[in-house]
């Protein structure tokens, strides 16, 4: 059975994506592989950041007694984590669990497709501001469906001039789901609303974090 590092679990309201607003359970995986200009959970990047050690079984009893439904794997990176694809397998054995993966866009995704319709993707493309736009795996485009999304975080004006032309050149509006968000404090959202209006872009949605409006933007565990 897989032991995986984790940093915390909690349960709040979806902050971003398609299930915004939403309850879901969190577990945040320690370890990244990117280093983000503006990553807002630095403190888990290094695998052995403050954790908890679970196993697969402990990780999914601790989701089924919230009695939430919706499970958001998040890290640090939660695909680098071996032992994922078992992970997956479980919580999928509850016919009333949906989970969320949310991944950072560098890592392979074909071991995780075809687990199961309730696991769904949530993958970052990292712009320039970023810094780590070298590491974006865009094989991953052909992999998604309807069910899952794309989301590009911009802080500049040449960030949403890049996320244009990726989700142009990859066709992603008639793949999957389409997200813009600002990079909290660098860019104002009236902008991105300001640049969708300029070129037109149906089908993609400009989203704000919403556990950084509800909460302190510094806070853990929201």
């Amino acid at each position: 059975m897989a032991v995986f590092n984790v940093a915390e679990t909690f349960v709040s309201i979806n902050g971003e994506g398609v299930l915004a607003g939403q309850l879901s359970v969190f577990v945040r995986f320690t370890g990244c592989n990117l280093r983000c200009s503006f990553c807002d959970t630095m403190w888990a990047n290094d695998v052995d950041a403050p954790n908890t050690t679970m196993t697969t079984e402990e990780i999914c009893e601790a989701v089924r007694k919230t009695g939430v439904h919706n499970v958001t794997l998040t890290g640090g990176e939660p695909l680098l984590r071996e032992g994922m694809a078992e992970l997956l397998q479980k919580l999928t054995e509850n016919p009333a669990q949906r989970v969320e993966i949310e991944t950072n866009g560098s890592v392979d995704l074909t071991p995780f497709t075809g687990i199961s319709p309730a696991v769904t993707f949530t993958m970052d493309y990292k712009l320039p501001g970023s810094g780590m736009e070298a590491h974006m795996r865009t094989e991953n485009f052909a992999l998604l469906t309807e069910r899952d999304t794309v989301k590009f975080v911009a802080g500049s004006r040449a960030d949403l001039d890049r996320a244009l032309e990726i989700i142009r050149t990859y066709d992603l509006t008639h793949r999957c789901h389409v997200y813009l968000s600002p990079v909290f404090g660098r860019i104002q959202p009236v902008e991105i609303v300001d640049f969708m209006q300029e070129h037109v872009l149906n089908d993609v949605t400009m989203q704000l974090q919403m556990h950084k409006i509800i909460w302190d933007p510094d806070q853990r565990g929201v």
